[in-house]
């Protein structure tokens, strides 16, 4: 993973050489990319022994009409748009915020499918 600590040149042009290399607590994971698929998920451990539950493909979302209040699980077809990234929309890829079209009208992900393991989705239309 990339450092992402300070940087290996001061401000002066001259070479800083750390004192100490990188401790476990800062070393980061390589994103979950969850894109569509037969749903699959990994369980990540934690600081302090928690867990998260990473989904990696998914293919079904909870979306929620906020005009009635109803909520049901309903599969996704598509990616149509994706503030992240254009790129996101041609592979797929599902994050909070994405637009995805489901069987009952298209919705945006509320929810960070690769931190809590779910999708769920507010109805736009």
């Amino acid at each position: 993973m990339q450092w992402q600590g300070e940087s290996v040149r001061k401000v002066t042009g001259g070479r800083r050489r750390p004192a100490q290399g990188k401790r476990r607590f800062e070393v980061g994971l390589a994103p979950a990319d969850t894109h569509l698929g037969e749903a699959r998920a990994k369980i990540i451990r934690t600081t302090g022994g928690n867990t998260k539950v990473r989904s990696m493909r998914a293919n079904y979302a909870n979306v929620a009409n906020l005009t009635n209040g109803e909520t049901k699980k309903v599969k996704i077809e598509t990616v149509e748009e994706n503030g992240a990234n254009p790129n996101y929309v041609r592979r797929s890829l599902l994050t909070k915020g994405a637009i995805v079209r489901t069987e009952i009208g298209r919705a945006r992900i509320m929810s960070r499918p690769g931190q809590d393991g779910i999708i769920n989705a507010v109805l736009l239309e």
